[in-house]
């Protein structure tokens, strides 16, 4: 099973979004499963339950905050992550990708799930590639 498939499944057994992608990558976070969940758990139905930005997103960007070993911010991979989810998924905010006021659903909260794992893949890998070429550039 992918790792966005092991989200999905995290999402349906008693997890929120955030905590679902937070979860997904228990093998390369600090930290364990019942801290993951916890470190996620007001992030439901958008931050607080507010239906502001998805959890699922949220804990995508988590997620590369605590894998960033580079030594600078996450900010930079982190509006990239936000502008590859608005691509993939319609919307960043929960309301919106609900379709709360206009009946519109624009992703599905599995989907949301699956493309936070996705954005998430790929900006570690980006974040890898950078680092190896910049070990390159001392050599």
């Amino acid at each position: 099973m992918n790792r966005a498939e092991k989200a999905v499944e995290y999402k349906h057994n008693k997890n929120n979004c955030c905590q679902a992608v937070l979860k997904a990558f228990a093998d390369q976070l600090p930290f364990d499963e019942k801290t993951l969940g916890a470190l996620g758990s007001g992030f439901g139905n958008g931050m607080g339950c507010t239906e502001a930005t998805c959890g699922a997103l949220c804990g995508a960007v988590i997620a590369a905050g605590l894998l960033n070993d580079c030594g600078k911010p996450t900010t930079v991979q982190s509006k990239a992550m936000l502008k590859a989810f608005k691509e993939a998924s319609g919307a960043t905010v929960c309301a919106d990708l609900k379709g709360v006021k206009t009946g519109i659903v624009l992703c599905s909260c599995d989907d949301c799930v699956r493309n936070a794992v996705d954005v998430l893949e790929k900006s570690l890998a980006a974040m890898e590639s950078a680092k190896t070429a910049e070990a390159l550039k001392g050599l």
